[in-house]
């Protein structure tokens, strides 16, 4: 596996976030940890509303204050992934969406990548943030997830059924202590 970093999306990455996008439609993979990307008309809305969730006086209501990272592979600049850290949890967070949400390219998959990038927001949490533990949840059908959050410390705690989606989803905790 290349070395990947998380980075700050800015308008130089949106024709790569785009194609990400168009990707992830084309191979009918959800966009898990992209924001609002699969609801975007345009790649420069997405860039707002991302830019939005990262001031708790424009997060839009209801929703969380939170930090988009691109994962991007250093040696050609490529977007391979997209994490997302919610600083705090709300009541729906708390059951069903946990602090991080993250997909990578359908094409870049079983490179380890997600590992990685689930490593680096991790620290994220710890270092930046403050966190004492955070909660990630995946269908009970995604075992690439199941499997990288375990990998991660990833302690289950229960599984719920998430009815507006219809999906059951696995709770659980990474502690850094």
């Amino acid at each position: 596996m290349d070395t990947i970093k998380l980075i700050l999306p800015t308008e130089e990455w949106l024709d790569q976030v785009w194609a990400y996008r168009r990707e992830c439609q084309e191979a009918d993979s959800s966009m898990d940890g992209c924001g609002p990307l699969a609801q975007a008309d345009a790649p420069e809305q997405w860039l707002a509303d991302v830019r939005a969730y990262t001031d708790p006086a424009t997060v839009p209501e209801g929703k969380v204050q939170a930090t988009q990272f691109l994962s991007v592979r250093e040696s050609d600049g490529r977007l391979v992934g997209m994490i997302n850290v919610r600083h705090y949890l709300n009541e729906y967070l708390e059951q069903f969406g946990g602090h991080i949400g993250y997909s990578i390219r359908p094409d870049e998959r079983r490179k380890g990548y997600a590992r990685e990038q689930l490593r680096l927001a991790l620290t994220f949490c710890k270092e930046t943030l403050g966190l004492d533990r955070v909660l990630i949840t995946c269908k009970t059908t995604n075992e690439g997830s199941r499997r990288t959050i375990l990998s991660a410390g990833g302690v289950y705690e229960n599984t719920a059924h998430e009815p507006d989606r219809n999906v059951d989803l696995q709770r659980y905790w990474i502690s850094f202590s």
